[in-house]
């Protein structure tokens, strides 16, 4: 009950929010409502659902389609070998984590981290599965209203509920107090949109991995600096 309650907060609100535009996205594209549901549900991941939808508009190989909607879905492969280690010792069988796995998402993976170290081990996957499950139902209610209403809605408005998700994801990273997380997100603000005009494609990808690896460095290396410092200020 504990991961339905704090995913029932904010990050279903996103979640939903975010959804209805790609409901209204995915009818203009000229998807069926079966398949629009299907990709919210079995893709479940914003970035990689927008290319499919975009990409059967403009009538596109299937295969084209696979790895564009795969390759938007990538990043939630490095959220997915950080969580399973604070699974490890609860007990369950290894296909629970498959489960797992499938709900994962930047809102609940966000969710997680903050609450799920502070909670038993045997807690852990209920919380993250209640917070998963909440979000997915709210978000299959997202597509389908957003569904209903393509049309009714101005594309200005369908295009900012897709960005709300975006936009909640940058003020999550921008509370947190880890050093390398603050450094990341100031350097990706930089990058991100120079990166953008010279490769659009690859801009979002690139910014990930060089404002990331750069955070990381730097943080690193500071963090070798300051015991040198207090050592010789101690001496």
């Amino acid at each position: 009950m504990g991961g339905i309650r704090a995913g029932a907060k904010m990050p279903t609100v996103m979640v939903t929010s975010a959804m209805l535009g790609f409901g209204s996205l995915a009818r203009d594209s000229g998807l069926s409502l079966d398949v629009t549901i299907f990709l919210s549900v079995g893709l479940w991941g914003l970035p990689g659902q927008v290319a499919m939808a975009e990409m059967w508009a403009m009538g596109a190989p299937f295969l084209a389609i696979v790895v564009a909607s795969s390759m938007g879905n990538m990043r939630f492969m490095p959220m997915a070998l950080v969580t399973v280690p604070w699974f490890r010792g609860d007990g369950r069988r290894v296909w629970t984590r498959y489960l797992a796995a499938q709900l994962m998402s930047i809102n609940i993976w966000t969710v997680f981290m903050r609450h799920g170290p502070n909670i038993s081990v045997e807690q852990r996957y209920p919380y993250f599965m209640g917070v998963g499950i909440i979000c997915m139902i709210g978000g299959t209610i997202g597509t389908l209203v957003g569904y209903i209403l393509a049309g009714a809605l101005p594309v200005a408005v369908t295009i900012a509920l897709v960005f709300m998700n975006p936009a909640y994801f940058l003020f999550v990273f921008s509370s947190v107090q880890q050093r390398n997380c603050i450094i990341a997100v100031i350097l990706g603000a930089f990058t991100g949109p120079l990166l953008h005009q010279l490769t659009p494609d690859w801009s979002v990808p690139l910014t990930g991995l060089l404002a990331g690896t750069a955070a990381f460095l730097l943080d690193r290396a500071t963090n070798r600096r300051t015991p040198r410092r207090g050592r010789h200020a101690g001496t």
